[in-house]
Formats: C-alpha cells, structure tokens, sequence
C-alpha cells in the first residue's frame, strides 16, 4: 500500500520544482529583456544570436533553414533578418565546407565579444550558485531540466 505522506511530500516538491522552473524562466525573461534593450536589437533577432552562440559552442554548423526552424518563422522571414543582422554586423554567410550549395550562419568576432561583455558577469554569478552543489547534484539539475525543456518542446 502507497504511503499517503510519500505522496503529500511528492506532490509538494514537484510543485516547488515546476515554481523554481517558472522562476527561473521569468529570471531569463528579465535578462533578455535587458540585453535586446542593450543591444538595441528585437526579441527575434537576439533568439538568433543566441541560437548561433549556443551552437557555436558545441561546433554545430547553422544553415539558414536551421534558424528559420528554431525561430518558427518563414524562409522570406528569416532572409530579412539575416540581411539585417549581416548589415549591422552581427553575423557572416560563408560557403558551408561539405555542401556547395549551401551557406552557414556564424557569428561575427564583434558579436562574440559583445556576447562575452553582456554575459561575462551573469555567468560568473551563476558559477557560483553552482558552488555548494556536487558533481552528482549538478548532474540531477541538468537532467532535470533537459527533461524539462523536452516536456515544453513535446508536440
């Protein structure tokens, strides 16, 4: 027989759970907020930026289908934004090195650097939150929230 309290205590920390997740969300939220506000530039165009540096980091090439996909607008859409973002100087099309027929989308060193200014001091905090977690709890959050971050994602 289930032990009623279990269940209590369960359901009490999931909800604790999903209200740190809506936390943290908004936390992001307002930090973006900000950043387009800095930068001086729409939510689209810094969920691009972003999008580019996230898979800039794990050596992931972006085609422009790729941003059109992750951004959910059209192709028409998403040659707008890359002119601008071109002409402002937050991006470069190159020749992709195993499709002729295709461009890539990287970041411009000047992006980069502004990346690094705008972020530089949150990602210093927030490895420091890690702190007092261990190898193995930090290991659970990531879980977590990869698990999370499919939950919103599902179709």
């Amino acid at each position: 027989m289930a032990d009623p309290n279990a269940e209590v205590s369960r359901n009490r920390v999931e909800r604790s759970a999903l209200e740190a997740v809506r936390a943290f969300s908004d936390a992001m939220d307002r930090m973006h907020t900000g950043l387009r506000s800095d930068m001086d530039m729409n939510a689209t165009d810094l969920s691009a930026l972003r999008m580019l540096s996230i898979r800039e980091q794990r050596g992931e090439l972006v085609k422009p289908h790729d941003l059109a996909r992750h951004l959910g607008i059209s192709s028409a859409s998403t040659t707008k934004m890359l002119d601008r973002l071109a002409k402002e100087g937050f991006i470069e099309r190159a020749p992709h090195p195993n499709d002729r027929r295709a461009l890539i989308i990287t970041l411009t060193e000047s992006s980069r650097r502004d990346f690094g200014r705008h972020f530089a001091a949150r990602l210093l905090r927030m490895r420091e939150a890690m702190g007092p977690f261990s190898t193995e709890e930090l290991g659970a959050v990531t879980r977590f929230l990869d698990g999370m971050s499919e939950a919103m994602l599902a179709d």
